[in-house]
């Protein structure tokens, strides 16, 4: 905290000066006294919400920037993008065992098939690009919004075309659980 406080006062000189407006500019705007500003400016007074709200007003700035403020906790996971040449996995869950979720974002150059297989059931869907599955005999281009769901214990491989990377979210239970997805609601 005490950092953020200190910082105030060089970010409000800044700003200041990247408008142009000079402390008297400043102080006719606002109503606070040029030597307040000033000792603002300088650390030698303490900012409080009287002072800072005048002056966000006065540049037209979120009383966020003005003050430098720390970006608010979030409740959320924070997601870590793990790269693999290319592509990039974004592991969206993180208990381990049961259903995982990944975002993939698959480049170019895993365009190759290289079937495996393994205990598992897996559900694609594809939010931007064109992903190639091979499962088995099959092989097939998923568009935009379309999904697949397998067993991972046949033969399988999923990439890029090659013409440009593809965006997927992959629902995987790694003992076979299957996903139970609908994509509309039924109708009464």
């Amino acid at each position: 905290m005490d950092e953020v406080l200190a910082e105030v006062g060089p970010r409000l000189k800044r700003i200041r000066q990247q408008r142009n407006c000079t402390l008297v500019a400043l102080s006719e705007t606002t109503g606070i006294s040029v030597s307040t500003l000033s000792r603002l400016e300088s650390g030698q007074r303490k900012p409080s919400l009287e002072l800072l709200l005048p002056i966000a007003h006065a540049h037209q700035v979120p009383l966020d920037e003005l003050v430098g403020a720390p970006p608010v906790g979030d409740p959320r996971v924070r997601l870590k993008p793990v790269r693999h040449g290319d592509s990039v996995v974004v592991p969206l869950t993180q208990q381990p065992g049961g259903l995982q979720a990944y975002k993939m974002v698959i480049g170019t150059t895993k365009n190759r098939p290289d079937p495996r297989t393994h205990e598992g059931y897996e559900w694609l869907y594809v939010l931007a690009g064109k992903l190639r599955l091979v499962l088995a005999d099959h092989d097939v281009i998923l568009k935009v919004g379309e999904a697949a769901e397998f067993d991972t214990r046949l033969p399988h491989w999923f990439g890029s075309t090659g013409d440009a990377p593809v965006e997927i979210l992959s629902l995987f239970g790694p003992q076979g659980e299957r996903m139970h997805v609908r994509a509309k609601p039924r109708g009464d």
